[in-house]
C-alpha cells in the first residue's frame, strides 16, 4: 500500500469514527506525531536492536513462550494494582 492509499484509508477511518471517540483519536494521533518530533533526525532510521541475538537471548524468549502457553502469566490489571498504577 502507497502512503497516498495509506493516508486516504486513515483519513476514511477517522471519518467513520464515533463523534464521541473523536477527542480520544485526536489525542493518539498528536503523541504519535510529538513522539516523532522528540526523536532526534540521526536516530530515526537507526535499527531498534542492530545486534544479532545470542543463544542467550533466545532461550529466554523460549522460555517466555512456554510460561505464556502455559499461562504462568500476572494479568495486566493486577501488575497495575501491585504498582499503584
Amino acid at each position: 500500500m502507497t502512503i497516498t492509499e495509506t493516508r486516504t484509508k486513515l483519513h476514511d477511518l477517522v471519518e467513520s469514527l464515533p463523534s464521541e471517540d473523536v477527542p480520544t483519536a485526536l489525542r493518539l494521533l498528536e503523541s504519535l506525531k510529538s513522539s516523532a518530533d522528540s526523536v532526534p533526525l540521526a536516530l530515526r532510521d537507526v535499527p531498534i536492536d542492530d545486534e544479532p541475538e545470542t543463544e542467550e537471548e533466545r532461550a529466554a524468549v523460549a522460555e517466555a513462550r512456554r510460561e505464556i502457553e502455559e499461562g504462568r502469566v500476572i494479568p495486566h490489571d493486577e501488575v497495575m494494582r501491585k504498582y499503584g498504577l
